[in-house]
């Protein structure tokens, strides 16, 4: 079974492994699902690809999945009382890409090689953004790290990344503000939300 783990990043304690006893009460399948079908639904938006210039594709909307999911795993990392719902959501996804590289034909010998491919990007995503965003939180910082991560992960250094980073980024430490502010106990019991993206200002750049 995969283990998820918080990226680790500098100047911080180390990371626990996210394993637990049999004798802790595991979360609910249903609420599980209800969770991260509310990533993917929000990572679906239109509006990510009409007016933030990511990618339709199957690369664009994983990028995307994996942007909301490393915000909540951060978030639920963060309490005791919800690591094991971390856990749970992270299997979920790799089960979900799991099945969705069976949809689109890659043969049974070729999938493990490919959900190798596609954790090594959940983890190398997730520690760039994590890593960034605090800073990006203080504003005599600025969010300088965090928008070339995007540029770099989201859009690839492409041109139309010189405008859409930065509203992503905005979009981004509004998300981690919102999941903050959201008890525990709401997100166990399923309830999730994240900002609207069309209510984001466009940043000037």
């Amino acid at each position: 079974m995969p283990v998820w783990t918080k990226p680790a990043a500098s100047n911080k304690r180390r990371n626990k492994l996210m394993i637990f006893s049999l004798f802790r009460r595991h979360p609910r399948a249903d609420t599980i699902s209800t969770l991260y079908g509310m990533i993917v639904a929000q990572a679906r938006l239109p509006v990510f690809y009409r007016d933030y210039a990511v990618a339709d594709t199957v690369n664009g909307r994983f990028d995307l999945i994996v942007l909301h999911l490393a915000l909540l795993l951060d978030r639920l990392a963060s309490d005791p009382d919800s690591q094991s719902l971390g856990q749970g959501i992270f299997d979920r996804f790799c089960e979900d890409m799991d099945d969705n590289l069976r949809e689109m034909g890659i043969g049974d010998l070729k999938v493990p090689k490919e959900m190798r491919r596609m954790g090594e990007a959940f983890y190398g995503r997730s520690k760039a953004y994590l890593k960034a965003i605090p800073a990006a939180l203080e504003p005599a910082d600025g969010s300088r790290a965090l928008i070339e991560a995007l540029s770099r992960n989201i859009y690839g250094g492409a041109p139309s990344a010189h405008g859409a980073a930065p509203r992503l980024a905005a979009y981004m430490l509004e998300a981690v503000r919102e999941l903050k502010a959201l008890d525990t106990g709401s997100l166990t019991a399923g309830a999730l939300r994240f900002p609207d993206p069309a209510a984001i200002p466009v940043a000037r750049v």
